[in-house]
């Protein structure tokens, strides 16, 4: 079984053609599939348009949230309740175009663990989405090392058993891509269709760059740091370290000198710069041994027949 899981909010003009456009995109692929709509938090209909849709095909399977949680979280619920051995995602606008299911699953076949859209010919304001997008993709490639076009686009298609056990929880759904490449998933990129929105409105705008970015740092550090995080607090030690040793060399250069009064804030401010080191690398210690204990104990806690 093949499974698409598709988030949406307020998006109940779209559903009808969504699904019509879905169910001819997979109608000559093999295996079975399920249509997996995830609502999230809609107060415009889309339950509605979403049961209709599932009386007409029992291929859909809606899922309603209590409230509004977010893309990211709307998408976990999805991927987790989804049976498929593949998984296709998407947004729900219809910019996304399901007839490029079938390249994905040819692009999967050949050996590859996630397949990622690559909307080269993007059908969005420039200076709002495009232009943005495009710094986003090239911070992302250099923070984390995965070099993509396209990190915002949601058409991927992914293996299950790779997926389900990546971690998304805040806003990561922009660094999927990224995360999986720490389980040692072989990546690739192939051109999609992108579509002018039609209904509905974008729930994107210029105010979100704050949070993307505090994402993406936090990507950048789970990514480079998550497996040794000593070397992310021996950084941070070492900054800290210089910062007392340059506060220090004032205050003695200050007492040789004839006239000049000491700042009373540098001797403080050294102390705890040197303090705060010792303690970055207590921490950065602590951590490693925290993951050598929790690493040590997913074996031991397997009994050998279960290992086998």
């Amino acid at each position: 079984m093949n499974s698409v899981v598709i988030p949406l909010k307020d998006e109940a003009d779209n559903v009808p053609e969504l699904h019509r456009q879905l169910a001819a995109s997979v109608a000559g692929a093999e295996g079975s599939w399920e249509f997996i709509f995830v609502d999230d938090g809609s107060r415009d209909g889309t339950w509605e348009a979403l049961r209709a849709a599932r009386q007409a095909d029992a291929r859909v399977r809606p899922i309603r949230l209590k409230r509004n949680f977010g893309q990211t979280p709307a998408l976990a619920c999805g991927i987790d309740h989804a049976r498929g051995d593949i998984i296709v995602t998407m947004d729900g606008d219809l910019q996304n175009d399901p007839a490029d299911i079938p390249t994905l699953l040819a692009k999967l076949a050949e050996g590859y663990d996630v397949v990622c859209g690559w909307r080269h010919q993007r059908q969005d304001k420039l200076i709002t989405r495009r232009v943005p997008s495009l710094i986003a993709n090239r911070l992302i490639g250099w923070l984390t090392g995965v070099r993509l076009h396209d990190y915002g686009c949601s058409l991927k298609a992914y293996r299950a058993l790779v997926i389900k056990r990546t971690p998304l929880y805040a806003e990561f759904h922009r660094y999927i891509t990224a995360l999986v490449t720490t389980t040692g998933a072989l990546v690739a990129e192939v051109k999609v269709n992108h579509r002018p929105r039609q209904f509905g409105k974008t729930k994107y705008n210029l105010g979100r760059i704050w949070r993307v970015a505090l994402d993406m740092f936090t990507i950048a550090v789970l990514i480079r740091f998550a497996v040794r995080p000593l070397r992310l607090f021996a950084v941070l030690s070492v900054a800290a370290l210089a910062v007392g040793l340059v506060c220090f060399e004032r205050v003695w250069h200050w007492y040789l000198a004839p006239v000049s009064a000491v700042p009373q804030v540098l001797p403080g401010v050294g102390m705890l710069s040197l303090w705060l080191a010792g303690h970055l690398v207590l921490i950065g210690l602590l951590a490693e041994l925290a993951l050598a204990t929790g690493h040590r104990r997913s074996h031991e806690l397997v009994a050998p027949e279960e290992a086998a």
